[in-house]
């Protein structure tokens, strides 16, 4: 009897410890995520889109607020050298991690000029995809901004 119970109490130890090596793992994730958004916020807020080349996956994919298709990592950056921002910020960053997948959403609300000069003012909602890879690493697949009316 002894060692049955010993058994099962040893068994419910092992559970609860795996358990919490898991929602550890899930918030390292989440925190990992949560650090490359920051990143990628801080590219912007320096106007440096060199932050953000190492996040983004080569074959991202981003729709911006405006409903342009911009495919590749390329091609994603060199949209982000198009504009020059005075202020952007933030707003209700949430991470997500579901296995090797997370989803990012947020509110950005940015001030600047577009490589024409043309004043800019956004106030959109983001929703990022990031996907973790062998090595570890989590990169940015899929991005897309909607417009908030004001």
């Amino acid at each position: 009897m002894t060692t049955r119970r010993n058994l099962v109490c040893g068994s419910l130890v092992v559970a609860m410890l795996a358990g919490s090596a898991i929602a550890l793992a899930a918030g390292t994730d989440e925190q990992a995520v949560k650090d490359g958004e920051l990143q990628w916020l801080k590219s912007q807020q320096t106007n440096n889109a060199d932050l953000v080349a190492p996040l983004l996956a080569d074959k991202i994919i981003e729709t911006n607020g405006e409903g342009k298709v911009l495919n590749g990592k390329d091609a994603v950056l060199a949209d982000a050298k198009e504009d020059t921002w005075s202020s952007v910020e933030y707003k209700d960053l949430q991470v997500m991690v579901v296995g090797h997948t997370a989803i990012a959403t947020g509110t950005f609300v940015g001030k600047g000029k577009s490589a024409d000069g043309k004043a800019l003012d956004l106030h959109e909602r983001f929703t990022d995809t990031w996907v973790k890879g062998a090595d570890g690493k989590w990169l940015c697949l899929a991005s897309h901004d909607s417009p908030i009316k004001k």
